[in-house]
Order: structure tokens, then sequence, then C-alpha cells
């Protein structure tokens, strides 16, 4: 007897990934939180081994309960203000680590020791592991707000700078081990999350809006603005331009999902059909941002990756179009507001 087993959505989804392309973290969030933490596990594992990105900037910031929520309140502060070390009590553990990390000697050219790495000199590794501390604390400072304490988010990077040294072979080393130093942080953050069982949360969060958005409807007569939906749900503008998001992406994911026929093809109709859904999709995609000005199309476009590029926060946005981060948020949440008015107004 023969068996044949139906590839699951996990591997259809890498299937149309090559390397150098990311995944969302959101994205993965739906596939793997009902697996065992070894599933996820060998799942994280297939993304490196593709060289596929993950991109943790669509999960929403998590501020934790109790006192790891105060403990990663402070590390966010400190970490964005530039004064961590000094800040932190003498006996604090992360400050004692930092302060080992600065006393590891720091000597050595880089183009000279990868030079040599290449050549079968593996004794440069932990040299170039040495240079490259800072940035794994730079990198791990990134990384706070997002529910995992940065002694933590230190350590995965320091793993991921290993991986990343262990398999340079060629190319620019700095940004070689950039990428698999991000990869461990962002593998960190997203384990943390299925963890904390953020998915759920999640729903929850584009449920509520949902229901405020439709309250506010028949209160205000009118279509809410985000503003008005983040006040009402007492949560941030940037929450609720989220979760807004979301939801619209849901929406063009479930129109693009319909083109796509069930019935059994071969590859190549099956991989005619999935161009045809992605051509679709970013066709509505164009047709949607073609509404708005071209200010919020460019926010928009830079904080969802639109443009080929990965999801840009509000500090990255505002830096890249001379605005402030506040600005960039306001323009969004301005933006979804119109686009899930045609979306809405597109399903009825």
């Amino acid at each position: 007897m023969e068996f044949t087993f139906e590839p699951s959505p996990w591997d259809l989804t890498l299937d149309r990934l090559s390397a150098g392309d990311s995944i969302s973290a959101l994205r993965c969030l739906e596939m793997l939180e009902s697996q065992t933490e070894d599933a996820v596990e060998m799942a994280l594992l297939s993304l490196e081994e593709r060289g596929i990105a993950l991109d943790v900037s669509d999960l929403p910031l998590d501020g934790g309960k109790g006192d790891a929520a105060v403990r990663l309140r402070l590390e966010q502060k400190l970490a964005k203000s530039g004064a961590l070390q000094s800040s932190l009590e003498e006996n604090d553990p992360l400050r004692l680590y930092l302060e080992e990390l600065s006393a590891i000697p720091v000597t050595g050219n880089i183009d000279e020791l990868t030079a040599k790495y290449l050549a079968g000199d593996d004794d440069v590794g932990k040299e170039l592991v040495n240079l490259s501390l800072p940035l794994v604390v730079e990198r791990s400072c990134a990384m706070t707000g997002r529910g995992v304490l940065l002694l933590d988010l230190i350590q995965e990077a320091s793993l991921g700078l290993w991986q990343g040294v262990l398999n340079y072979a060629e190319g620019d080393f700095e940004s070689h081990i950039r990428w698999w130093i991000d990869q461990y942080l962002a593998k960190a953050v997203l384990m943390q999350a299925i963890s904390c069982g953020i998915g759920e949360k999640i729903r929850q969060g584009m449920a509520d809006y949902t229901d405020a958005d439709q309250r506010l409807l028949a209160e205000l007569g009118r279509n809410p603005t985000v503003e008005e939906i983040a006040d009402s749900l007492h949560i941030t503008a940037e929450e609720a331009a989220t979760y807004a998001s979301m939801l619209m992406q849901a929406k063009v994911r479930q129109k693009v999902d319909k083109t796509i026929q069930p019935e059994e093809t071969s590859e190549e109709e099956d991989q005619s059909a999935d161009n045809t859904a992605y051509f679709q999709m970013r066709q509505r995609i164009t047709e949607m941002l073609s509404t708005l000005s071209p200010r919020e199309a460019e926010v928009i476009s830079l904080r969802f990756g639109l443009e080929g590029g990965l999801p840009q926060s509000p500090e990255q946005t505002g830096a890249a179009l001379g605005m402030t981060p506040d600005e960039v948020i306001k323009i969004e949440a301005s933006a979804l507001s119109k686009l899930r008015q045609q979306t809405d107004e597109g399903g009825t």
C-alpha cells in the first residue's frame, strides 16, 4: 500500500521563499503556535538552513506582567537612553555581565582576521567574536520591549554570533554576522511570544478592535479613526494601527485565497495559480495605495515592507522620510482608516 502525505502549511510557505527573503513572525505564529517546542525549534532551524530571515517587527510589543514588566520597561528605557550599564545597580546581573564583556580585550583588524579565517586559520575565530561583541549588545538593546529580558537577549545574540562566525564563507563579515545575530534574537522573541500565548492575545485584540469599530460606527454615524478606536480600547494609537493593519492584511489574504481553486492541478498549474494570486494581491495593494496621498502611501509602504524590503519601525520610517515617529504614527493611523473603509466597502 502506498501512502502519501500532504505538505503542511509551513512547508508550502517555505517552498515559496528563497535565500535572502524574510518571513513575518506573525505568519510564523499562526502556523507554529500549536506545535510542540521541539517542532517549533526544528521549523525555525529550517529558516536558518535556507537563509530566510525571521522578521518580528509585526509582533505587538509585549511588556510582560508583574515584576517582569517593571524590569522590561526599565531595560527598554535605559537601552534607549544609552546609559544602560552606568544606571544599573552595582550588583545587578546584567551590569556585571556587561562589565565582563567590556573587559574582554579587543584587538586586531577585522579585514585581516577574516582573510586569515577564510584561509583556514580557525584560531582567529575567537578574536572575530570578541571584535563583534559590541554589535551583539547593540542589536540586543534594539530588541528590548519585546518580552525577553536583555540578559537573555544578549546571550541568544552571542550564540547567533558564534553560528555566524562558524558559517562565514565569503562577503561582508559584519553584514553576515548581523544577520545571524538578528536571527537568534528574533527566534528568542518568537519563542517567548508562543510561550506567553501572544497569538491568542492578538486574536482577542483584533476582535476587540472590530467590536469597537462597529460600535463607534453606530454611535458616530461614520467610520471612526484609529485614534478614536484606540481611546475606546485604552490602548496606544500605534497598537490600534497594528491591529488595523493585521485586519486589513487578513482581508486581502482571504480575497487572494479565494482565487486559488482547491482542485488537483499539475505543478505548472500550481505555480501559475500562485503567481496569479501574488499578482492580484500586489495589484490590489497598489490600487488601494493609489487612493492615499503620496505621503500616506510612502509611510504605509515603508512601515509594512510593501516594496520588497523589511517592515520598518516608526523611528526608521521617520528617519527615511524626515519625520518624527509621532508624525509617522499619526499619518499611518489616518491612512489605515482610509484603507479599512475601502476594504469594508469592497466586501459589501
